[in-house]
């Protein structure tokens, strides 16, 4: 079976990840999304670009893949890792980074030319007494920093 590259829109793209995603909802927004198509037309992975979520990082020139999502089938992965990064330097961001959870080989990154940045502790989670938040599994978990490379 072949994969080609498909345009999706928001609304597509997080009912995907709603269905598929193993630990995280759709993200609230994006920049914009890609898909990965097979030979009959159906939506097989999508990955989802927006802002950084970390705020240190939103530098106007570095955007995250923030989900990425697929039914299973071999190689959508890589495929929307290159193709977001080189979406994202045709809208003149220089940079695209996204993070993995302790657990997960990132050989779908590294398939696509992406690098190690950073191993990351885990963190406390997001609930602050002046922003209460609800914590979620995936807070007390080590994570990867990956950057995408040419």
């Amino acid at each position: 079976m072949s994969l080609y590259l498909v345009p999706v829109r928001f609304r597509e793209a997080a009912a995907f990840v709603r269905d598929w995603h193993r630990h995280h909802p759709p993200p609230v927004g994006q920049i914009f999304a890609v898909g990965a198509a097979d030979d009959h037309g159906i939506l097989r992975a999508v990955v989802i670009v927006g802002r950084p979520v970390a705020l240190h990082l939103d530098d106007r020139a570095t955007l995250e893949a923030t989900r990425m999502c697929s039914d299973g089938v071999r190689n959508a992965n890589s495929l929307l890792y290159g193709a977001a990064w080189r979406a994202t330097k045709a809208l003149g961001y220089t940079r695209l980074i996204t993070y993995t959870q302790a657990g997960e080989s990132g050989a779908s990154l590294r398939g696509a030319n992406w690098r190690v940045v950073a191993q990351l502790r885990p963190r406390r989670g997001w609930d602050t007494p002046s922003r209460p938040r609800a914590d979620r599994d995936s807070e007390s978990v080590r994570r990867t920093l990956w950057e995408a490379t040419d």
